[in-house]
Formats: C-alpha cells, structure tokens, sequence
C-alpha cells in the first residue's frame, strides 16, 4: 500500500491508532522556510481527541516532536519528519473485533485487502488517528501559503441537519475567519452552535452518532494556479480530502445546485474593479474555471458521515467463524466527528494548494 501524496510537497504518513505513533514524513519543502513549532501544536490542539464533551473520552495530547528537516527556526530542505506518540490507548475495547467486523467501518474490507494482517485495533492505520499527521502537514502548508498572502479556513456549516448560515461566496472579512480558529466550536453563530451540541449530546444519549458538513474559504490565490484536465485543483483536493476517514461527498462553489441552473444564471459575469483587478459579479464557480484558480474566493464543501462506532448492537459477521452474528461496539468514540475534521479539512486543503503554488513557481522559474 502506500501512504504518499504530492507532487512537489510529498507527504508521506505512518502509524496505527493504538500503535506506538503516529507521524509522517515531508518529501520536497524548500530550504529556508521559517516554521514556528508553537503554531504547529496550536492546530493539533484543534483537532486532538478528549477536549470537550462531544467529543471522544480519549485523551492524547498529541504533542509533535520533529526528529528531522528543521534547524535554526527553519526548514533545512531535507525530509522533514515529524512524530507524534500514542499515549492512552485501551486496546482491550477491541479484542473481539479481530473476528466480528463493525459496520460502517473498514474493517472488512481491509481484513480483506490485508489478508486477515491489517492491524485491527481502533481501525488501525484506516483510523482517524491518521488525521493528526495532516494537521501537520497543513500547519507547514498555512505558515508557508500566509507568506505568499494566502489563507485558509473552514468553518461547521451543518450537523444532523441543525445548519449555520454559509460563507458569503464572494468572500469574508479576514479578521473573521481568522477568529473561527479560536473558537471551541467552529461556527459563526454562536447560537446554531449551540443547538449543533445539544443535537450531538442528545444523540449520544440516544447511543447513536450525527454527521454533518464543512465549509472551507481560501482567500487570496492567484488567477491561474493548478493545471488543465488531469490535475485540476478540483482533482487534486477532492482526492486528498476523500483520504479523510469518514468523507464521502465535496462539492465547489454552488455544486449540484448548479444542474438546476441555466447557463445565464450559472455563469459568473467577470468586470475590472477600481484597481483593475479582474473580479466576478457571482461565484457560482467556487473560484475555479477550466481545472484553474481565477482569482475569486475558492469555496468548497465537504460532507462527514456519522461516526460509524455507536453503542447500539447491530448485525454483522463473524469472520472466523463464517457466521452472521451481533456487536455490540465498545470503547471511546466521538458521537459526532465534525467539530474536530475542521481543521483537517483546513490542513488537507493548505497542502495540496501549497502543492500546486510551488508546481506553478517550478515552471516559471523554468
């Protein structure tokens, strides 16, 4: 199998959820890029499990240690590898789950591709432990992307159907989406947030899970950026963020609602504002045109299914004993994994468009 992704920034990840790390390796940054580690754990500190009431009781502080690549405050240009420890994992929770294969998840399928080798311990490397890697790499992508003028953001747009009002497509105020990040919970209103918890608690107490949708804005790209048919940015985000445990739809700009739309109203009708930049009047589009950035807010979307992992006892299969059978699944899980994949998403999107801007310099230098 392999565990590598990017062109230029080539991230490769390692480890299981209840192994001795999780980490990765960065294949690819350019020397003399000034990193600060502080910025690094504050993502991670976003994402990390045990940090509030909706979220799963396990608890890892997932402090990041960088073994290599990095001297001096900055990058050195060699392979920057990084590796974050597991600490406080019950592997007891899943015993039975060697043989019975929970639905929803990958067990199965893995138990198949792996030939009864995968390591099936809190989903072993299909878990979402393996997102902790990403942030990482996202957090290097932010520091890297602000330089160049370039933000990324994400906010909860929608839980089990409680949703909050959506980002503006021509674009927001800075000043708030860079406020979203130091939120408990990732929303613009406080008061849909709220109703989102009381959804996710309730649900919980029901033994069940909610899922939800992430809407991400990056501001700032140039016109231009990725490339036509094969690798167009829209390719290449939806493939890194479908490497998401738990992703299974993203959609730019208007998305589906744009089959229902006719040609007139589709179209995002262009003009030169007051300081001759080339802007839209609409961003049905998302920012994106022909597989290429052309200069407006890039939006996208990214739906979460519910945490597959619920205290309800369901059918599956035993596959030891070649019998259908009951589960009924313990341990320690989110009942809603939303809140925490925001700055997944967020990091995800940052490498790969980090990706692609240093793509776009290696031709121009050329």
């Amino acid at each position: 199998m392999s565990g590598s992704m990017g062109m230029n920034m080539r991230v490769n990840i390692f480890g299981e959820s209840h192994g001795a790390a999780v980490g990765l390796v960065i294949d690819g940054l350019p020397p003399g890029l000034p990193l600060d580690l502080d910025f690094v754990q504050k993502e991670l500190d976003r994402r990390a499990p045990g940090k509030s009431k909706t979220a799963t009781a396990r608890k890892e502080d997932d402090k990041v240690q960088v073994l290599s690549g990095f001297f001096n405050g900055c990058t050195t240009g060699t392979p920057l590898c990084a590796v974050i420890y597991n600490k406080d994992q019950h592997s007891r929770d899943y015993s039975e789950l060697a043989a019975k294969m929970r639905p929803g998840h990958a067990d199965y399928a893995a138990h198949v591709r792996y030939q009864g080798h995968n390591d099936h311990r809190g989903g072993g490397h299909f878990s979402g432990r393996l997102t902790a890697p990403l942030v990482v790499a996202g957090a290097v992508a932010k520091q890297a992307l602000a330089g160049e003028g370039i933000g990324v953001y994400a906010h909860i747009l929608s839980i089990g159907g409680i949703k909050e009002r959506a980002f503006s497509p021509l674009g927001e105020p800075e000043e708030n989406l860079k406020s979203l990040a130091a939120r408990p919970f990732c929303v613009l209103d406080e008061r849909a947030g709220q109703a989102m918890e009381e959804a996710i608690l309730a649900a919980k107490e029901e033994q069940n899970s909610l899922g939800g949708v992430v809407e991400a804005m990056v501001l700032g790209l140039p016109a231009g950026l990725g490339e036509p048919f094969f690798d167009p940015v829209e390719s290449r985000l939806a493939h890194a963020l479908f490497s998401v445990p738990a992703v299974k739809g993203v959609e730019f700009g208007a998305g589906f609602a744009l089959a229902a739309m006719k040609g007139a109203e589709a179209n995002d009708a262009m003009y030169y504002d007051e300081e001759g930049k080339v802007r839209c009047f609409t961003n049905n589009n998302g920012g994106l045109t022909g597989g290429l950035t052309n200069g407006m807010p890039l939006l996208f979307r990214v739906a979460v299914k519910p945490t597959p992992s619920i205290a309800r006892t369901q059918a599956t299969v035993d596959v030891v004993k070649k019998e259908n059978c009951q589960l009924t699944v313990t341990g320690r899980h989110d009942p809603c994994i939303v809140p925490r994949a925001v700055p997944v998403v967020e990091a995800v999107a940052a490498w790969q468009l980090y990706d692609l801007l240093l793509n776009a310099k290696k031709w121009v230098k050329q």
